[in-house]
C-alpha cells in the first residue's frame, strides 16, 4: 500500500473540531485503518503516530470541541 502524506489528514481536518478520538475515527473513516502516512521528517507511520506527530509539530490549533488544524502550519510542498 502507498503512504500517504500527511497533508491529506490535515486538509481533511479543515473546517472540523476533533478529539484524539474522533480524529482517529475520521481517518480509519476517510483513508482506512490500515493507512501509513509520510510526512517531511518522518516516514510509515500508522494513525497513532500520525497524530502524535502532527501534535507534537503544533499543527493543531484549540478549538471549542476539542482541536483543529492550524492553516498556516500546512507545508505546500
Amino acid at each position: 500500500m502507498e503512504q500517504l502524506h500527511a497533508h491529506e489528514v490535515l486538509h481533511m481536518m479543515e473546517g472540523n473540531s476533533y478529539s484524539e478520538a474522533t480524529l482517529k475515527e475520521a481517518i480509519i473513516e476517510n483513508f482506512g485503518a490500515e493507512q501509513r502516512f509520510y510526512a517531511c521528517s518522518a516516514e510509515d507511520m500508522d494513525i497513532d503516530e500520525l497524530i502524535e506527530f502532527l501534535k507534537h509539530k503544533g499543527k493543531f490549533m484549540p478549538s471549542n470541541e476539542g482541536f483543529t488544524v492550524d492553516v498556516t502550519k500546512v507545508c505546500n510542498h
